[in-house]
C-alpha cells in the first residue's frame, strides 16, 4: 500500500483522506523514507530558513490552551508593548548576515489596532530599506486593509496557523473560531500575500485530526506549514501534556508531506526536546524551518541548524 500511494504522489495525483488513513498502519522507517523520495522528486533539495522576534509580548485576550501570552493563565513572562524599530531592525540585519533567508515579526493578541499595524508597517519598512531579508508577519485575525498595508510596507508572506483540525479547535480554543482563521487566510491570500500556516502536534489531537488539518491547507493552497511540536509550559492549562515521542512526530510530518507533496514544509518550535536537534524529523519530508528562539521558549541555535541542514544535502 505504501508503495501504491507513493507512486501515486509522484505522479501528480492528490490522496483522498481514505487513502491518507491507510498510511497510519505503515513502517514509520519506510514512511519516513518514502515522504523523502516525493520531497526531493516534487521539492528538489533547496531549503528556507526563517526566524522570528517576539513584537509585541503577552496580555493576550485568547485562551489557547498551550499558550504562555495569554492572560488567562499565570506564566511569569516578560511582557513587553510593540518592539523597538532598532531592535527588531538589528536581528533582522544578524539574521540575514548569517544565512537566514526570511524574517518575522510576531505579536501577542488576537489582532493589532489599526494604529498598531501602522506602527509594525514602518519597522518593516525600515527593515526592507536597509536590509534583503524577505519579510514575514504574525499579527492575528487582521482585516483585508490590514494586510494590504503590510504589502505596501514590503511584507511577503502572513503567518496564521490553523493550529490543528477543525474538530478538535474548539478543545484548544473558545475566544475565537476556525473560521475566523479561515478567513484571515483567505484575506491575505486576497491581499496578495503569501500565507504561511500550519499548527502543533502534540495538543491531545489524533492522527486523523492531522490529517484533516493537512487537508484543510491543501484546499487553502497555504505556500508554508510550520510544524511544531508542543512544549508544555508551566501555568498552561496543557503543562502536564505528555510530549509526543518521535516516532508519532516523524510520521506525523511524514503524512503530511504525501498530504501535500509540493508544499514547503517546515520544522518549527519544539525541536529542543530532542536530543538530535530535530534532525531526524528534518529527513522525513521536511524542506524548511525556524531557527533560533521561539516567541517564549529556546530554540536551536541558527549557526548550528545551518551547519546541520548543509550536512543533510540540502542547500540554503
Amino acid at each position: 500500500m505504501l508503495k501504491e500511494m507513493k507512486e501515486k504522489v509522484l505522479t501528480g495525483q492528490l490522496l483522498l483522506r481514505e487513502e491518507l488513513l491507510t498510511l497510519l498502519e505503515e513502517d514509520v522507517k519506510e514512511l519516513s523514507k518514502a515522504s523523502e523520495e516525493i520531497r526531493e522528486k516534487c521539492c528538489g533539495n533547496e531549503f528556507d530558513l526563517c526566524t522570528i522576534i517576539n513584537g509585541k509580548c503577552g496580555k493576550c485576550s485568547e485562551d489557547c490552551k498551550y499558550c504562555a501570552q495569554s492572560a488567562h493563565y499565570e506564566t511569569q513572562i516578560k511582557e513587553h508593548g510593540i518592539i523597538q524599530p532598532e531592535e527588531a531592525l538589528s536581528s533582522a540585519k544578524s539574521n540575514h548576515k548569517s544565512g537566514v533567508q526570511r524574517f518575522a515579526v510576531v505579536t501577542s493578541g488576537k489582532r493589532l489596532t489599526l494604529d498598531e499595524t501602522k506602527q509594525l508597517c514602518e519597522i518593516y519598512k525600515m527593515i526592507k530599506d536597509n536590509c534583503k531579508i524577505k519579510l514575514c508577519a504574525s499579527h492575528g485575525l487582521l482585516s483585508y486593509e490590514q494586510f494590504l498595508l503590510l504589502k505596501d510596507a514590503g511584507v511577503i508572506r502572513y503567518h496564521n496557523n490553523l493550529e490543528t483540525s477543525r474538530r478538535f479547535f474548539p478543545s484548544i480554543c473558545t475566544t475565537h473560531t476556525y473560521d475566523e482563521k479561515i478567513n484571515t487566510i483567505k484575506a491575505a491570500k486576497r491581499a496578495g500575500l503569501q500565507v504561511c500556516s500550519g499548527g502543533i502536534l502534540g495538543l491531545g489531537e489524533t492522527m486523523e485530526d492531522r490529517i484533516d488539518m493537512a487537508l484543510q491547507l491543501r484546499e487553502l493552497e497555504v505556500d508554508s506549514i510550520p510544524l511544531n511540536v508542543l512544549n508544555p509550559i508551566k501555568g498552561t492549562p496543557l503543562e502536564s501534556q505528555k510530549v509526543l515521542n518521535y516516532d508519532e512526530i516523524v510520521k506525523s510530518i511524514a503524512l503530511f508531506r504525501f498530504t501535500l507533496p509540493t508544499t514547503q514544509i517546515r520544522l518549527a518550535g519544539g525541536r529542543g526536546l530532542f536530543g538530535d536537534k530535530g534532525k531526524r524529523a528534518l529527513a522525513s519530508g521536511i524542506n524548511g524551518a525556524i531557527s533560533g528562539d521561539m516567541l517564549t521558549t529556546s530554540g536551536i541555535r541558527t549557526e548550528d541548524d545551518i551547519k546541520m541542514i548543509q550536512e543533510m544535502g540540502f542547500r540554503l
